[in-house]
């Protein structure tokens, strides 16, 4: 049986179409660089989002390097595959994450989770001294403002490790998914919302223009949360907190290419798929995987 799944892969082999996870490697000096944390014991519900970096390395490999939207062939960028940050979680792993990505601040940063309690300790990391000076986009149907440590609670994290609330925007927020009394904490830490029904009333362009611009504010590095739970659950079944009613698929991929195209975003995490609960189809991972390459189109139209 391996003879013949041996002589199907190397079939279905075309030098002529080359696989988006080839764009990977081992080349520290890249300017972009993509890391895996993989955590998931402080998550509200559980989960296996652990196993997700590598379930959506292993998508990579179902697409191409060519998108035909924005005549861009990602053939020729260089991007560092850090690997994946061991036990990410808890004090501990917070250190780990921390010493991971400090070689990695010079470059533009794709994290990979795990659950959304990685944006805090990736953000931290990434922005250290300045973080008075940052700023954070999520994308999440959440406000993530609850009290102690755990996936629903990054965003007040970081703004009690000293992210001005001033400089956060939150975009896709849904109905029924909060509660009053984190509205209100938003709104007290001076937060920017911008709720999944001005989807149905403005362009994605001018959201993603309006929450740059807040993010951008302090004149630091802005770091961009995107939780695929933000998704509707029919484009998002591995996402435990996606309900009917989120984004499409194609709008987060064009979030993420807006993302990616412009100079002040200097770092993204994708968060809260949990690979192994995910539909037999894969679509979740898959739509992970895609929105990668569309925020790597991005970073490619930069210089264009």
């Amino acid at each position: 049986m391996n003879d013949v799944n041996d002589l199907q892969a190397q079939s279905s082999e075309d030098p002529s179409w080359p696989r988006a996870n080839a764009l990977l490697g081992r080349d520290s000096g890249a300017p972009i660089a993509i890391i895996g944390v993989p955590a998931c014991e402080t998550s509200i519900s559980p989960t296996r989002a652990d196993t997700t970096p590598g379930a959506v390395r292993d998508a990579l490999r179902r697409y191409s390097t060519f998108s035909a939207t924005h005549d861009i062939d990602l053939e020729n960028l260089n991007i560092f595959d850090a690997g994946d940050v061991e036990s990410p979680d808890h004090d501990e792993g917070e250190a780990r994450v921390a010493q991971a990505l400090e070689s990695l601040k010079e470059k533009i940063v794709i994290a990979i989770g795990g659950d959304n309690s990685i944006t805090y300790s990736v953000a931290t990391a990434l922005a250290g001294e300045s973080i008075k000076q940052s700023g954070l986009i999520t994308f999440d149907a959440h406000h993530d403002l609850r009290d102690g440590i755990s996936n629903g609670s990054p965003v007040r994290r970081l703004v009690e490790a000293g992210m001005p609330g001033d400089n956060i925007v939150q975009v896709g927020i849904a109905d029924f998914s909060n509660s009053a009394h984190y509205a209100r904490r938003a709104q007290d830490m001076g937060i920017t919302v911008i709720p999944r029904a001005d989807f149905n009333a403005r362009s994605i362009g001018s959201i993603v223009d309006q929450a740059i611009e807040v993010a951008s504010r302090g004149g630091g590095p802005v770091h961009v949360d995107i939780d695929v739970d933000v998704c509707d659950r029919s484009v998002a079944p591995g996402c435990p907190a996606a309900a009917p009613g989120g984004l499409s698929a194609d709008e987060l991929r064009q979030v993420s290419f807006l993302m990616g195209a412009d100079s002040r975003v200097g770092s993204v995490d994708f968060t809260e798929v949990d690979a192994q609960s995910d539909s037999p189809d894969g679509r979740t991972v898959r739509l992970v995987a895609l929105c990668i390459l569309e925020f790597l189109c991005g970073v490619a139209s930069r210089d264009l």
